[in-house]
């Protein structure tokens, strides 16, 4: 059970504040939600009490959990990332994962877009999932770490910038 100013994860919107519970007569039933304000977007959502674990409301990471995902990233920058589907059945599986309550799923879809950028363009599609994968992952651990998320998207942005092209010799 969560309360009021509690920071709570909502998976595919991101890092939220708990403003209140409220209750409501829904049908005749007497019904608790949580009402939780999404923090990049500004967004209030409703989410009813004896749901919220279903779907998959959830209190941040804990920091060794943050650390450690953030330390993965820095160092998986190398890693080979197959792309043998095609981008749209790679665009569905990586919409379904983006909806994971797990941060390590989510940091996965990030990863594996950050390594696949590196060697080719992304579709508008592979980008605007991108961006929401970086926004969920930055968010939250900007919190539990107590950073600046925009010096975090930087960081991993820069580290997974696709190589320089080889210079070539001048004689």
């Amino acid at each position: 059970m969560f309360t009021p100013n509690d920071l709570v994860v909502y998976p595919a919107q991101g890092v939220g504040k708990i403003e209140s519970i409220d209750s409501q007569t829904i049908g005749g039933i007497a019904c608790d939600f949580y009402i939780v304000r999404i923090q990049a977007n500004n967004v209030t959502l409703m989410v009813p009490v004896n749901n919220a674990a279903h779907v998959g409301l959830r209190t941040l990471t804990t920091m060794e959990e943050a650390e450690r995902i953030l330390e993965e990233l820095r160092s998986s920058t190398g890693k080979v990332v197959h792309t043998g589907q095609n981008w749209n059945r790679r665009f569905r599986e990586y919409s379904e994962r983006l909806k994971s309550p797990e941060l390590a799923v989510v940091t996965e879809v990030l990863r594996e877009l950050l390594l696949i950028g590196r060697t080719k363009e992304l579709s508008f599609g592979e980008r605007r999932l991108q961006e929401q994968a970086m926004g969920l992952v930055t968010g939250e651990l900007a919190e539990v770490l107590k950073v600046e998320e925009d010096s975090l998207r930087d960081e991993l942005l820069e580290l997974y910038a696709p190589p320089p092209p080889p210079e070539e010799n001048q004689n």
